[in-house]
């Protein structure tokens, strides 16, 4: 399995943490927070990352954050 290095700009915004919010998701997508929650909502998961329920809310997990940004690229 591959090893993904995390962007400087992902890794301040997750300030040492495994999974990151929808909206700093978004943010890191640049995307709007509705997108992100819409794709999720009709596929189960937003550009190929598949996030985790804490509560009520969304976290995204950040390997799969920085494999969908390098894929992009």
């Amino acid at each position: 399995m591959q090893t993904v290095s995390l962007p400087p700009a992902l890794a301040a915004v997750a300030q040492g943490r495994d999974h990151i919010t929808t909206a700093e998701f978004a943010r890191a997508m640049c995307r709007a927070t509705q997108t992100v929650l819409k794709n999720h909502c009709l596929t189960g998961e937003c550009y190929g990352v598949r996030p985790i329920k804490r509560g009520k809310m969304l976290m995204w997990p950040l390997a799969g954050v920085a494999r969908a940004l390098s894929s992009e690229a």
